[in-house]
């Protein structure tokens, strides 16, 4: 058996006017992500990952932000595509895990159905997704919530 490790990040900018989703669900909160798709930050660090593992490039070569098919497009459907490009190439996922960077809102609370989602969206044990919330200490881009971040290992078998 092969193992692989990917490694995914993205950010994005919160704005008004906006809604917000992350880990595959809207979250009320004042202000959303701006993105070409519905800039769910938490699902494009994770496609990253995969597609990284499988040495596939990133998920900007697969679904570019210039094709007006991915516009506003929901990014579960983003992540089942890249979940089946990864399995077309005879990977299976054997864990993600996640941590997303965000001041406000608190995440805690969403955290379980941020796994139930992923864990359908990718076929796999929600036993097999961490996803963990932190701030930046009021720090940097993050600490002034002009954005939200988001880093996923992955590992992949073969």
């Amino acid at each position: 058996m092969k193992t692989r490790i990917g490694f995914g990040f993205d950010v994005h900018k919160l704005v008004e006017g906006r809604e917000l989703w992350l880990g595959g669900i809207r979250i009320e909160h004042t202000l959303g992500l701006l993105g070409h798709s519905d800039a769910d930050v938490l699902i494009h660090a994770l496609c990253d990952a995969l597609l990284g593992a499988a040495n596939m490039r990133d998920i900007g070569f697969h679904f570019p932000d210039t094709a007006n098919e991915y516009k506003n497009i929901d990014s579960k459907i983003l992540l089942k595509k890249t979940v089946e490009l990864i399995r077309e190439k005879g990977f299976s996922i054997g864990n993600a895990d996640i941590t997303v960077c965000a001041e406000r809102p608190k995440l805690n609370p969403h955290i379980p159905l941020m796994q139930k989602t992923l864990s359908e969206c990718m076929g796999i044990d929600l036993e097999d997704i961490s996803i963990k919330a932190t701030t930046t200490e009021k720090l940097g881009f993050t600490g002034r919530e002009e954005g939200i971040s988001a880093y996923a290992v992955v590992l992949l078998e073969k």
